[in-house]
């Protein structure tokens, strides 16, 4: 059998580099082989065990590549040709999927359901942080690379594009609305430049990190909040003239920030939950009214799926969002784990790094 190198959770902190065999595939799905890759914050989740996944699985969900072998039942694609595909491989089949809820896809209740069921590389079946990945159901998510897009411009739609936009599309931004997005890491980034392509005429970005700040505003943001610098309830309240805004962001997972985000609504307004939650939450009584302050909170898994990917590469294409400055740093697959370590550690204001076999 001919191996592979790729990255493997062996035990809580440690995600190493192993030799592996290179997948087998079905006649519905694809090998792909990977040309460009990247960590995510859940990755670090899983490192650290705050996420649960089996030993020995291969981490990664944010597939650039080549086709190098097709299923005997996908159509329409050819092997040497530049795809992508989302972090969230929906079946296209399942209960979940044909409700609409594709990034959910997966066995109903009586089996063993489990929220995130969509989300397979890397957290059900092996994934990409490596030399070759499976992709499964192929015609439902592989997406072509447009001639002239480079594996960096489009590395960023399998997940944090994607996940970014929802944040703004599930809240239903509307022209003229007010946004505050909590922390601007890559997700936070990609959810101003979403609240921006949705109308949004003030978006308050919220972070420390002057770098970010900057990026920001180059996305979209009008206004930008250091939480180093005073209440960031106060400011962002000030900032709107005691109003509040339409819509909060919520993109980092810790209380204080979603209680934040709670409390900078408007009445009626809604919060958009990006951030992976590693403890149990709390709401606030007063920051909720009591239930009685007609507000929203929703959760949303980024969507996945060739039309999706296909969309968000379409907005890369057209020039209206340049999301080439969070890649801040290059490693090849061989240093992963000096990778992780780095991105673990948030050093040297690391926000992406692209990881090339």
């Amino acid at each position: 059998m001919a191996k592979m190198k790729a990255a493997v959770f062996v035990e809580k902190n440690r995600i190493v580099l192993e030799d592996k065999d290179i997948p087998e595939i079905g006649p519905l799905d694809a090998l792909v082989r990977i040309t460009t890759t990247t960590i995510c914050g859940t990755d670090v989740h899983i490192l650290r065990g705050e996420y649960p996944v089996a030993k020995g699985l291969t981490i990664g969900h944010e597939p650039v590549g080549v086709i190098e072998r097709l299923g005997s039942q996908v159509r329409g694609f050819h092997e040497g040709q530049r795809v992508i595909a989302g972090a969230i491989t929906p079946s296209g089949q399942s209960y979940a999927c044909l409700c609409g809820c594709g990034s959910q896809d997966g066995p109903d209740t009586r089996h063993g359901f489990r929220a995130t069921g969509g989300w397979k590389f890397g957290n059900t079946i092996d994934g990409c942080q490596a030399e070759y990945v499976r992709v499964p159901d192929a015609l439902a998510n592989l997406c072509p690379i447009p001639d002239g897009l480079s594996d960096e411009e489009v590395l960023m739609c399998p997940d944090i594009m994607s996940t970014g936009f929802s944040g703004a599309e599930r809240a239903e931004v509307n022209i003229g609305d007010s946004v505050a997005v909590f922390a601007l890491g890559p997700i936070g980034l990609c959810a101003v430049a979403g609240a921006r392509l949705k109308g949004a005429t003030t978006i308050i970005g919220v972070d420390t990190v002057a770098a970010r700040m900057s990026v920001a505003r180059g996305l979209g943001a009008t206004h930008v909040v250091d939480f180093k610098h005073g209440d960031v309830v106060k400011q962002i309240m000030d900032l709107t003239d005691g109003r509040g805004v339409d819509v909060s962001i919520e993109a980092l997972g810790t209380q204080g920030t979603f209680e934040s985000a709670l409390r900078v609504l408007r009445p009626g307004g809604k919060l958009s939950s990006l951030g992976v939650y590693s403890s149990d939450l709390r709401i606030p009584l007063d920051a909720y009214a009591a239930g009685l302050g007609d507000l929203s909170i929703l959760s949303t898994l980024c969507p996945g799926g060739k039309e999706r990917m296909r969309r968000l590469m379409e907005v890369v294409a057209s020039g209206q969002v340049d999301l080439k400055p969070l890649v801040t740093h290059r490693f090849k697959l061989d240093d992963i784990e000096a990778a992780y370590e780095l991105f673990a550690s948030q050093r040297d204001g690391v926000m992406k790094i692209a990881i090339t076999p």
